[in-house]
């Protein structure tokens, strides 16, 4: 088959097309992607966010790959919704180590009324220190995306993790259509979206090939696509997952970076067990977005210096935020002080 322009914007890739880029050489493949990266983005930067649990444990969804959910015992204590304050520190710090957009986690199936003031205030709060604002709070309505949008927050996380063929085999409790109409709600408040999904959770390529499709089929794509790792936590069904190919991993975030080719792919969870060599590949292919700190939620990552020294081995810099000139049609802007990596390549 012929596939067409692999830098074009589209929203009508089929899955033997985006299967038939995971078949190309690797090689090529990530040629490829990178070329793709450089007409949109500074090769060398790398968006940082930090993400913090506002609300930890006790989970009624039952995600077979989350520490979180209520229906596995993995050892995570409940605790309830951080005080204001403790939010506001943990933001600080995220800024004053670099991070460029601060991200709020809280384990529901849906917010509640009575949280939703809390909330709302936390967004402000954190914007108000010039941050860029993101939350994952499950399900919304949309009063509540609404609520979300005014209080200004700027992006909202809800992954459809896998295929829509594999999902049933990872989530019982909420349905694609579920995920589907809440990044419907979230697109038509106003805000941003960050979705994208886990890998290594015993899917085939197929099923990889399915959720990218997915991904890459809403008009405009998710501004943010997180790409994560499987972290195997002890006590859930995924516990004793089959080990992912780092080849596997890189090809996934090669081939998203070609099908959205505007948004933002985020190198997410499963840093941690990842090797250097590992995750300058993936940078190579498109990742441009990393979680900062320690700690994702209830799991390990990478701890600050790490990613510095791993930052300044490989000649990257933190993504900083600016007032820019146009860029692409479809895409980010790109500040034009100094021409591409790519664009003097070419000249």
């Amino acid at each position: 088959m012929t596939l067409r322009k692999p830098d074009e914007t589209r929203h009508d890739w089929t899955v033997a097309e985006i299967e038939a880029l995971f078949e190309l050489p690797f090689n090529d493949l990530l040629f490829c992607a990178a070329r793709v990266h450089r007409q949109h983005f500074r090769p060398n930067e790398v968006q940082v966010s930090t993400l913090m649990s506002i609300k930890t444990g006790a989970c009624p969804e039952d995600c077979k790959y989350c520490p979180q959910s209520g229906h596995y015992n993995t050892g995570l204590s409940k605790e309830k919704l951080q005080e204001i304050e403790q939010v506001l520190a943990q933001a600080k710090a995220a800024k004053a180590a670099g991070a460029s957009r601060f991200c709020m986690g809280a384990a529901w199936r849906s917010p509640t009324a009575k949280d939703m003031p809390a909330v709302l205030t936390m967004v402000r709060e954190v914007k108000a220190l010039g941050l860029e604002t993101c939350m994952t709070l499950g399900m919304l309505q949309d009063d509540q995306a609404e609520a979300l949008a005014e209080a200004g927050l700027d992006y909202y996380n809800h992954n459809l993790d896998t295929s829509p063929d594999y999902y049933g085999d990872i989530i019982t409790t909420r349905t694609y259509a579920d995920r589907l109409n809440t990044l419907s709600r979230v697109r038509q408040a106003g805000m941003k979206i960050c979705s994208g999904g886990i890998i290594g959770m015993g899917e085939q390529r197929r099923d990889r090939s399915g959720l990218l499709q997915q991904l890459a089929q809403m008009k405009p794509h998710p501004e943010s696509v997180p790409i994560n790792q499987l972290v195997k936590v002890e006590g859930t069904p995924l516990e004793n997952a089959d080990d992912l190919d780092p080849i596997d991993f890189v090809r996934t975030i090669a081939v998203a970076r070609i099908l959205m080719p505007a948004s933002h792919v985020r190198l997410s969870a499963g840093r941690e067990s990842m090797d250097e060599s590992t995750q300058a590949l993936a940078f190579m292919a498109g990742a441009n977005s990393i979680f900062y700190g320690d700690k994702l939620l209830t799991t390990d990552n990478p701890d600050i210096d790490r990613d510095k020294a791993l930052f300044a081995k490989l000649g990257i810099v933190p993504e900083h935020r600016a007032e820019p000139s146009p860029g692409p049609v479809g895409g980010p802007s790109v500040p034009r002080s100094e021409p591409l990596f790519y664009d003097a390549m070419a000249n």
